[in-house]
Order: structure tokens, then sequence, then C-alpha cells
């Protein structure tokens, strides 16, 4: 039986994925965190986060790493750690950190802080010859301005360490550049109370389909488990509101997809790591939107394990604990399953779903996530906002993304009339 530190994690699915992954391993697990109201805040109606579950749960500034690592060697000395993990990309660079630190099993720290700042991410791949967008690091708006006008409009603006989709805008002209400027300025510190930093990342508008390539490094190899398929809407943002695995894709694609993921992963250096490549096929072939080093979110991992019966959280703890993960393909009877999200479009105060209990008998349906009445809700900007999600899965071939789709319109968000009172958070 080993023993994992645990360091911060997501509150959604991986975060109820990774310790069912630990406990059905039979493994233990400490939990380490800096603010344990974050995860009693995300506990379900029904019981306790998972997370909090751990055989011991503790509390330190995980945002202080002079301090945290020598605390986690003080930790390992006492309780014997056999690995470190986290699904939190705020916290990845710290947790190969601390299995440095530690002498556990581990991705190489620089590569895991490379891939987490978009920055030197696509200077280490167009170092390498990686294909991606034209770029641009900017200190201030008179040189964003300068790049803008270089590279072109329509351009994408990115904070170069935010996730899910935040402050990442489409703008078409010099004023809404200024705008996008102006709006990630006062955004310094993110959901963790990390200070951001204070540059901005100019990049080529990239057209066509995206995808995302699964992969899982080990003993220097990376090991392909799938492409998946994604659906990309809410501009200027762009928020992901669709995901089906495996991809419909022409053979030639896929293998174009997959090639470019591996020399990303190459490049920046990864390996011990569970990882979620994400590629544009454009006109031109395939370009890099971004390498995240660990399992997919929005649940992809769950989509690729009703597929394959490959289980991504395993295969995490698994390479955190230097272990060969199991990546062998069984035949589940599923030949795709997709994600479809609710994503809100306006504000108001949700009281309920219309079409509920008719798509919740749908057969396709293998499961249905809506937000409560009393929520308060506003038109998305990033993938944190979705008012919930149906998953679908299809026996027969690549059909899942198109019933999941199809049931998606069924359901109908109802709104409480102006002037009600929202549910005490």
């Amino acid at each position: 039986m080993a023993h994992l530190l645990v360091i911060e994690s997501w509150v959604g699915s991986m975060s109820r994925l990774l310790p069912r992954a630990l406990g059905e391993g039979g493994h233990r697990f400490t939990f380490l965190t800096r603010d344990l109201h974050h995860y009693l805040r995300a506990a379900p109606d029904d019981g306790t986060h998972p997370l909090l579950a751990a055989e011991n749960v503790l509390t330190a500034d995980t945002n202080d790493p002079a301090a945290l690592l020598p605390y986690a060697e003080r930790l390992h000395g006492v309780l014997g750690f056999d690995g470190v993990l986290s699904s939190c990309d705020y916290y990845l660079p710290l947790v190969a950190r601390t299995a440095h630190r530690l002498g556990l099993p581990g991705p190489a720290p620089d590569a895991v802080t490379a891939a987490c700042r978009k920055d030197l991410t696509r200077r280490a791949l167009a170092g390498a010859g990686v294909p991606g967008p034209s770029y641009a690091l900017c200190d201030d708006p008179g040189q964003a301005l300068a790049a803008a006008r270089a590279i072109g409009f329509p351009l994408v603006v990115k904070p170069v360490d935010l996730c899910a989709g935040m402050f990442v805008r489409e703008v078409l002209d010099e004023r809404e550049l200024t705008a996008a400027l102006r709006a990630l300025e006062a955004f310094p510190v993110n959901a963790r109370g990390q200070r951001r930093a204070p540059v901005v990342l100019l990049e080529e508008l990239l057209t066509g389909p995206e995808v995302s390539v699964e992969t899982v490094s080990f003993d220097g190899t990376a090991h392909v488990v799938g492409v998946t398929d994604k659906s990309v809407g809410g501009a200027p943002s762009f928020i992901e509101t669709g995901h089906m695995f495996p991809a419909a894709l022409d053979p030639a694609d896929a293998a174009a997809a997959v090639s470019t993921a591996l020399a990303a992963l190459a490049a920046l250096g990864l390996d011990q790591v569970v990882a979620h490549t994400e590629i544009k096929l454009t006109p031109a072939g395939p370009r890099v939107v971004e390498v995240n080093p660990r399992p997919a979110g929005n649940r992809i991992t769950e989509l690729v394990r009703r597929v394959t019966g490959v289980d991504l959280a395993a295969a995490c703890v698994d390479v955190a604990l230097g272990r060969r993960p199991d990546l062998t393909v069984h035949r589940t009877g599923v030949a795709s399953a997709a994600i479809a999200f609710l994503v809100p479009e306006r504000t108001g105060l949700l009281d309920g779903f219309d079409g509920e209990p008719a798509v919740r008998r749908d057969d396709a349906v293998v499961e249905l996530s809506l937000a409560g009445p009393g929520r308060d809700i506003r038109p998305a900007t990033s993938n944190n906002e979705y008012l919930g999600h149906v998953m679908t899965a299809d026996t027969e071939g690549l059909g899942a993304r198109r019933t999941a789709e199809r049931l998606l319109t069924g359901l109908r968000p109802r709104y409480r009339p102006a002037g009600a009172q929202a549910v005490p958070a």
C-alpha cells in the first residue's frame, strides 16, 4: 500500500476521480491545502468532499514554495510518502519540485513549469520547430499594440498563467485589444491567491477543428491513449461546449495531430506525466494550442474510460509512484462517448430546467448533471461557468456527439422573476 501526498486540487470532476483511483488502487493519501474552506464549500450535498476523506488533512501555505518544500520534507520524514500529485494546474510545478526535493518519482520541474506557462511553452516549441501560431509576449499596452499590428488582426489575447480559458479573447481591432488588456490588468491575482505574471501573450488566430491528444509518458516514452475532438463557442471567448472520444477524424488528420503532440512533449522534456495536448487542425497543418501536464478535464477522462477501459486517473497515480500504468484497451461495448455542456447566455436567477425529465429518461444518457435552483448566473466567459452537462454513449459508431447535442437542446433553463432572492452560497 503506497502513501501519496496530494497538494491542492481542482474541485471539479478530477478532484473526485483521483481519490477514487487512489482508493481503488489500495493507496492512502495525505491532503495538503492552504484553504480548507475552498473544499468544504465544494462538498457534494450528500456528504464530505472526497479529498477531505484523506488519512491526514493538513494546512500549509502552498503558495510559498520556500516554506512549503522544507515543510513537505519534514512531513515525509514522519509519514513516508511514495509519490506526490495534484490535478490543479496552478500547483503542478510545485508538485514536481516537491517530488524532486523528496527524491520521489515525477516529471522534471523545469519541464512542468514550461508547460504551465504559455509563454515558456511557445518559446520551447518554437525553438524545437514544433508548429504553433505566430506570437508575441508583451509587457505593456504600447508593446502589445505594436505587436498586434505586426501579427495582424484578428488575433488572440491570452494571459500566460490562467486556466479554463479565463480572459482568453479574440480581438478584431485595437479598441478591442485595449479593452481586453484592461480587463486582464484588473485581475492581478488568480482564484488561488497567486499573483499573476504581468505579461500578455498575443497569438495569431488559428482556424480549423480542435482536438486533444491524451498521452501517458513513463520511462522516456509517451504512449498515446487516443484523440478527443471538441467544439468551441462563446465568441469572442473560447468556451469548450462539448467533446467526443474518439475523435471523428480522417486517419491522416489523427496521425498528424498525434505526431505534433508527441513532438511538443519531447520539446518540453515531459516524462512521468499524463498529458492533454490541444491541437488545432488548420488548413496549413496541425498547430499546438497548449500542453497540459495533467489528465484532461471536462470529464474527458470519463469519455476515454467508457470507450477504452483505460483509467487515466489511475494512470496519473501510477506514474506519480514511478510504476508502469495499465494502458490495455478493453472491449467495453461503447464505440464513442460524448459530453455536451449547457453554457449560460443570459443573466438571471436559475429556477430549474424545462425538459429535464424527458432527457433523464433517454436511454442514451449515461450522465446528467445540472446546476441547482437559486444559482445566480450570468453569460459565460470561460469554462468555469457551465450550467451542467449531458454525457452519452453510442454502442454502434461515432454518433455520441450528435446525440448529446440533440439532448442538450431539450434542456431549457428557467429563470425566477426579477426581484427574487438568490440562495445563500
